[in-house]
């Protein structure tokens, strides 16, 4: 409704609308925190945001993701993009130590600081964070499969520079249920890597109050071809089923909850990727609160990172990029989310360069001060169109819901570990990339520069950042120097003691990792020890 008086939209309440000096548009005209009938932003079910204020408050944390090389060349950039205005950081690992391999085994020739940071031991940590307060810095970490193994280790390097675990603060991605539903990147098999998430849920809760011990990650399940309604509802499932493996593990649900964190793509489709993010939010608290039990509020608040689509960016005319990744940028803003990486606009080509980083940078502080976004909560809050998709993402997520639902007798974490074995999440998002490229290449959906709109392309301009063989060679030495001056015997007690740890599923596994990591114990050596334990998995073909 309208104030006859004074023209603007009324809130509930005049505090939903009071005027502050501090915000006007640039012909001078003040803005009020909110507009629009309730719910309003930071009311139950948090469709229009999770807190009151939203970006007058705070904007959000600008962590841009980082990891090449060697831990010092990534120690290097991490130190530029928190010199460049960075807020948080965002650590990217290369494949071997994403696989748990270290970087001399024979699977990791040719990959060693390729696509991200090797770290073997907890002194390739020490170098990666060398200089940087990690009790004040907010540190991200995509990391699956080994996730526990390097949280151990950060949680060492930071006990030996003074900085208590109990003062950290960051996000481990630890989302494995999407790695057998997308990324590909698993080691052990579904119910065993569950395990090691709920020791790490249970670990923060008593020991690391301010640390997120899984961001559920739609990310990769969009970047493997899924659509938006596909990742919305995938990710809320594996959600929903850390929720359930960690109340059957003994835990409180409001004990874990106000703790965990979501990770998605924003794409192209503006209003699509909005009505999403609103839609996770209202789906989470009322599923949270209404299913599950949960009593306290934060447990009801989904918090979100979101990365711009890596799978948008072409290798043609690589410079549009910008533009596409500035409104996926804006959508994320629009949509809420909590912490926002931009992607550079050479990584279709190859490693993010240092001017490619400080642009995607630049490109939210952009949105941050000069677009006036930031000045009202939810300003697309009451547009039909915003308001009908978000419906409609809530409705073909719950469908998804009752589905997985059905495969596992009424429990959703069942229903996931059916829709994995019986390969239901492949077969769904092969099926929505099948119809997209058909699309494209059929003309019928335009991607400017690659099928339309081609002129112009000049590959001769291009700097890029290169990883040379040096990288491998180095890292190589390194470990076997780390090797030769720590105690053997320790080591092999510590592994040990892992073992016999992974043998008893009510035993929690972190304390053993930590002693395992800071008696220099390798992300292999680790690794190894729990497969002979737990098994590797080995995907069904699906035809």
């Amino acid at each position: 409704m309208t104030d006859k008086n004074t023209g603007r939209a009324r809130g509930r309440t005049s505090e939903a609308s009071s005027p502050d000096d501090r915000y006007r548009t640039l012909s001078g005209i003040p803005v009020d925190r909110v507009y629009g009938d309730g719910p309003l932003p930071g009311e139950f079910p948090y469709t229009r945001g999770v807190h009151a204020d939203m970006y007058r408050s705070r904007l959000w944390t600008m962590r841009m993701f980082a990891g090449f090389g060697t831990a010092t060349d990534t120690n290097a950039r991490f130190r530029e993009l928190l010199a460049a205005g960075g807020t948080g950081l965002s650590t990217a690992f290369d494949m071997p130590t994403l696989m748990g391999r270290d970087s001399d085994h024979d699977w990791a020739l040719g990959e060693v600081g390729r696509a991200g940071v090797a770290v073997d031991t907890v002194e390739d940590m020490v170098d990666l964070y060398a200089g940087i307060d990690l009790g004040t810095v907010s540190t991200s970490m995509t990391i699956n499969g080994p996730a526990p193994i390097l949280l151990a280790m950060y949680v060492v390097v930071a006990e030996e520079g003074g900085v208590t675990r109990g003062h950290l603060s960051g996000t481990l991605q630890n989302d494995i249920l999407k790695e057998y539903q997308a990324q590909k990147e698993y080691i052990f098999p579904p119910r065993p890597s569950v395990r090691l998430v709920t020791d790490v849920m249970a670990f923060t809760a008593a020991e690391m109050p301010r640390w997120n011990p899984v961001s559920i990650s739609g990310y990769h399940i969009r970047e493997a071809g899924s659509t938006a309604a596909q990742e919305l509802a995938f990710t809320l499932a594996n959600g929903f089923a850390y929720v359930e493996a960690a109340v059957a593990a003994g835990m409180d649900v409001d004990d874990f909850a106000p703790r965990l964190s979501f990770f998605f793509n924003s794409h192209n489709d503006f209003f699509e990727e909005v009505g999403k993010f609103r839609a996770a939010r209202r789906l989470w608290a009322r599923w949270m609160r209404d299913r599950y039990g949960a009593n306290d509020e934060r447990s009801l608040k989904l918090r979100f990172h979101t990365q711009t689509a890596g799978v948008s960016l072409t290798a043609h005319q690589p410079e549009v990029n910008i533009a596409r990744v500035a409104i996926q940028a804006l959508a994320g803003v629009l949509g809420g989310t909590q912490s926002l990486h931009t992607d550079s606009y050479d990584e279709a080509l190859a490693l993010p360069s240092e001017e490619a980083v400080r642009v995607a940078l630049r490109t939210q502080q952009v949105i941050a001060h000069e677009t006036g976004v930031v000045n009202t909560a939810d300003p697309l809050g009451g547009s039909a169109y915003v308001e009908w998709m978000t419906d409609e993402m809530e409705r073909r997520a719950e469908e998804v819901f009752a589905h997985l639902e059905g495969l596992g007798d009424g429990s959703l974490l069942e229903g996931v570990y059916a829709g994995i074995d019986s390969g239901w999440f492949v077969g769904e998002i092969a099926d929505a990339a099948y119809r997209y490229e058909r699309e494209v290449n059929a003309g019928e959906r335009i991607v400017v520069g690659v099928n339309a709109f081609t002129e112009g392309d000049d590959p001769e301009r291009r700097r890029l950042l290169r990883i040379s063989q040096d990288t491998e060679d180095l890292q190589c030495k390194r470990l076997a120097t780390v090797r030769q001056e720590r105690d053997d015997a320790v080591v092999a007690s510590t592994l040990a003691q892992v073992a016999a740890n992974a043998a008893q599923p009510t035993v929690n596994l972190m304390p053993a990792l930590v002693d395992a990591v800071r008696a220099r114990a390798t992300v292999g050596e680790v690794v190894d020890t729990l497969e002979a334990e737990f098994g590797t998995y080995v995907e069904r073909a699906v035809v």
